[in-house]
C-alpha cells in the first residue's frame, strides 16, 4: 500500500470523469489538498452541499494547508504557487507518489524521494 497524493487535475479526473483512475487507487492511502476542492468547486460551479464531494471526505485524506507549507511553496520549486503548494502538501503527508496530468510537473519525475507520475 502506497501513500498517494492527487494533484488537482488528477483529483478532478477521479471525481468527475475517469473511473479507471478511481480503480487504480484501490488499496492505497490517498491524499488531497483543500485547494483541490476549492478549484474543483469553482471550475465546475458546484454548490454546497455537494453529495458528490461529501462522499470523498471519507475516501481521501486532506492535508492541512499550513503556514509551513505556504512558506516552503513561496520558495519553490517552481514559479506556480498552486503547484508548489500541492508538492509540499504531498511531502508533508509523506507520500510515495504524486499523481498528476501536468506535463511540467511530470518532467520533474521526482520531488525529493517522491515519484511524480501519471500512473503507477
Amino acid at each position: 500500500m502506497a501513500n498517494i497524493f492527487l494533484d488537482t487535475n488528477f483529483f478532478i479526473d477521479v471525481s468527475e470523469r475517469d473511473t479507471g483512475k478511481q480503480k487504480m487507487l484501490d488499496g492505497h492511502k490517498v491524499f488531497v489538498s483543500p485547494l483541490s476542492y476549492h478549484i474543483f468547486f469553482y471550475s465546475y460551479k458546484h454548490k454546497v452541499p455537494s453529495k458528490l464531494l461529501l462522499k470523498y471526505k471519507d475516501v481521501f485524506e486532506i492535508v492541512g494547508l499550513s503556514e509551513k507549507i505556504l512558506i516552503l511553496s513561496l520558495e519553490g520549486p517552481g514559479n506556480d504557487l498552486e503547484d508548489n503548494i500541492q508538492l509540499h502538501s504531498a511531502v508533508e503527508a509523506e507520500c510515495d507518489i504524486f499523481l498528476t496530468n501536468d506535463k511540467k510537473l511530470l518532467k520533474m519525475k521526482f520531488f525529493g524521494k517522491m515519484k511524480i507520475a501519471s500512473a503507477f
